[in-house]
């Protein structure tokens, strides 16, 4: 039995400022996490693929207002760290 990705501790290395933000970026982190993991099985950023993110952030994230479409923008370049995928604010 796999235990679940741990989301905190994947972005525990990345993540400063104040303790706020840190908490927003996990939980927004969990919310994509669980999106694309109910969407296509992969479950942690390790096995993602460009193609997922965009669509969290076109489809899933499109009824949402601007502010928070750019805070969960934000939340992916921490998860995509030394990738050079580029996302359109």
């Amino acid at each position: 039995m796999n235990k679940p990705f741990d989301m905190e501790i994947f972005l525990a290395g990345v993540l400063t400022g104040a303790h706020a933000t840190r908490k927003r970026h996990i939980c927004q982190a969990k919310t994509i996490q669980a999106a694309i993991s109910e969407r296509w099985n992969p479950d942690n950023p390790w096995t993602w693929q460009r193609k997922h993110l965009v669509w969290f952030l076109n489809h899933h994230m499109n009824s949402n207002s601007k502010s928070t479409r750019h805070y969960y923008l934000l939340t992916t370049s921490l998860i995509t760290l030394g990738k050079s995928w580029n996302f359109q604010r």
